[in-house]
C-alpha cells in the first residue's frame, strides 16, 4: 500500500501539468494552424512583429501584405509589399475570419478599466 501510496503524487503533478500547460498550448497551437490555413487575399491582418498589412498573394510558405502606398513624384501612388512567412500570422483583424466587435468592445472595457485604476492611484 505504501508504494501506491508513493506513486500518487508523480502521478497526480503529472496530471496537473498536462492539463495546465500542455493541453492549452496544444489548443492555441490548433487555432493557429486553422487561422493561417484559412487566410485569404483581401483581408487585414498583424503579424507577429506588430506589423499590420493586406493580404495581396498567398503561397503554401508565404503571404505578401500592402504595408503602405507612396506617392511618387508624378502622383502616382506605389504600393510597398513585405513577404513574410504564414506562420508569422498573429491575427486577422478584417476580412472572412475577423475577430468579432463584441471582442473589441470587451478589450476597449478593459483597457477603460485599467485606465480608471490608475487614475486613482
Amino acid at each position: 500500500m505504501e508504494g501506491l501510496a508513493g506513486l500518487a503524487l508523480p502521478i497526480l503533478f503529472i496530471a496537473v501539468l498536462y492539463l495546465l500547460l500542455i493541453r492549452p498550448q496544444q489548443k492555441r497551437a490548433k487555432e493557429h494552424k486553422q487561422l493561417v490555413s484559412n487566410l485569404t487575399v483581401g483581408a487585414d491582418v498583424v503579424t507577429i512583429g506588430g506589423m499590420h498589412g493586406r493580404v495581396v498573394d498567398l503561397t503554401d510558405e508565404t503571404m505578401d501584405l500592402v504595408v503602405a502606398a507612396v506617392e511618387n513624384d508624378d502622383g502616382s501612388d506605389e504600393e510597398i509589399v513585405l513577404r513574410f512567412q504564414r506562420s508569422s500570422l498573429a491575427r486577422v483583424v478584417s476580412g472572412h475570419d475577423a475577430a468579432e466587435p463584441d471582442d473589441e468592445a470587451e478589450h476597449e472595457d478593459v483597457a477603460e478599466e485599467v485606465d480608471e485604476e490608475s487614475d486613482e492611484s
